[in-house]
């Protein structure tokens, strides 16, 4: 595992320099089916990924934003965001991150977070963490909501399907944020911030986070408090600590 770590950290390091040269440049903009933005940077990144990952281990499966699913002859799979946050990255927003997560039996066994243009690396397998492959993480010990800081991601789309959590979310905690993205959760991961509610995400959006935020200390769950899946909706909670998560899990049961 370890040996494959290190590959992964070297590999998405070398993959930076793709979003890295088309960042903040006149970009032609494509529309998926599902009408979210892709962009020849994420193509090519996650193309360059997806080789090199290869090349070191043939026979294991990949999952991927851009170019979806390939099983290997092995329990293992990696999955890939080659650009998490494109409507970032497209409006010159530097936080834009590059996730890849190591899969067995469909279960994380590790992640990588990067922030290209920050020069960031988080990393974790669940036991620990780290910032830069050297610097632990360690969750906040925040332990009442009411004072807790709270990032909200995809708030739009959680006012417009939840409008009750929504008004609800926006006086919990005493300091409060939207944002969108990975970046929240790596704060979260990082001791910064308490609790992250997210919305709407994709398997390769949270599988490659959740062993950073365990690995600090946190917990990282579905709405619901289950373990998230390949199969789980895609709304998501990280929280520092077990008394931040279960007042969460409260606060959206009774809204």
């Amino acid at each position: 595992m370890n040996e494959m770590m290190t590959a992964a950290l070297s590999i998405t390091a070398d993959a930076c320099k793709t979003p890295q040269k088309y960042f903040r440049s006149t970009l032609s903009i494509d529309q998926k089916s599902d009408e979210s933005p892709v962009t020849v940077a994420d193509r090519e990144t996650e193309g360059f990924l997806r080789r090199e990952l290869l090349k070191r281990f043939p026979d294991h499966g990949i999952f991927g934003e851009e170019f979806g699913r390939e099983t290997g002859n092995s329990a293992y799979e990696w999955i890939i965001d080659p650009i998490d946050g494109t409507r970032s990255f497209i409006s010159g927003n530097p936080l834009y991150g590059m996730l890849l997560g190591l899969l067995k039996d469909e279960k994380p066994q590790f992640g990588i977070v990067r922030m290209p243009e920050l020069d960031e690396v988080y990393s974790g397998d669940g036991k620990t963490a780290f910032k830069d492959a050297k610097e632990p993480l360690a969750t906040s010990q925040t332990k009442d909501l009411s004072t807790a800081a709270l990032y909200i991601n995809e708030g739009e789309k959680i006012a417009a399907a939840h409008p009750t959590l929504f008004q609800r979310l926006c006086t919990t905690g005493q300091l409060r944020r939207f944002a969108y993205d990975c970046y929240p959760h790596m704060l979260l991961a990082s001791g910064h911030i308490d609790a992250v509610i997210d919305y709407d995400l994709q398997p390769y959006d949270y599988l490659p986070l959740i062993c950073v935020v365990q690995g600090a200390g946190g917990i990282m769950t579905d709405w619901d408090g289950n373990d998230l899946t390949l199969q789980s909706d895609g709304r998501v909670i990280s929280a520092a600590n077990q008394d931040i998560h279960a007042s969460l899990l409260e606060l959206i049961k009774h809204s």
